[in-house]
């Protein structure tokens, strides 16, 4: 079996258990799925309702995680809304033990601070991550989870940042790339200079820890 974090289309391969995110105004029409108000879709005029159906879905034994969700400073909404709404969110998973998705653009500070402040007990986890080994290490450090996908086949510099992230710390994913999520394997397995079947029990232990019923 292979573990996929984070998808917005199924790939009905039985041989993959993936979370596919479905956003608030969005069916659930998958086994498994995450969601949440992303950044980039936020409606002002709509975030009570669109909570209210997060909260009612959060409880739903397939829902596996919050999100995506989070803080993104290149796009216009203003900070001070994104945080706002992202704090809901995440009150919403410490009230009901859901695990968090999220989506972090130039705010990892912001991520931080607003976790140490709100203190969720959940995991977190950054997905399609892209920074530096530094970055990486400042989220680890913070407790934060990391997944790769698309940029892990995109930028060849990024194999050596997740060579150094601890085995019990990263998820893989394919976002809303057209590779699947076995080509990701491959990379990560080359990455990390060692076999997909040791990545698929890496991540495979990695899901069942922070996804209990994963």
């Amino acid at each position: 079996m292979l573990y996929n974090l984070h998808t917005h289309s199924s790939s009905n391969n039985p041989n993959v258990f993936e979370i596919v995110n479905r956003y608030p105004y969005e069916a659930i029409d998958v086994p498994y799925f995450s969601t949440g108000i992303h950044p980039w879709h936020i409606d002002e005029s709509k975030i009570e309702e669109h909570l209210s159906i997060i909260e009612e879905r959060l409880q739903q034994p397939n829902c596996l995680a919050l999100g995506e969700c989070g803080l993104d400073k290149r796009i216009e909404i203003p900070l001070d809304v994104q945080q706002t709404v992202f704090e809901k969110q995440l009150l919403l998973a410490k009230k009901y033990q859901k695990p968090v998705i999220l989506h972090l653009v130039a705010a990892f500070q912001e991520l931080i601070e607003i976790k140490n402040r709100v203190q969720p007990g959940v995991p977190m986890m950054v997905h399609g991550f892209s920074k530096n080994a530094q970055v990486a290490k400042q989220l680890l450090d913070s407790g934060f989870y990391l997944s790769f996908g698309k940029y892990l086949l995109r930028n060849p510099e990024l194999s050596t940042v997740l060579a150094e992230v601890p085995h019990d710390r990263f998820f893989l994913e394919t976002d809303t790339i057209e590779e699947s999520i076995a080509e990701v394997y491959e990379k990560a397995a080359l990455a990390r200079n060692t076999t997909i079947e040791d990545i698929r029990n890496t991540i495979s232990t990695n899901f069942k820890t922070v996804f209990k019923n994963g």
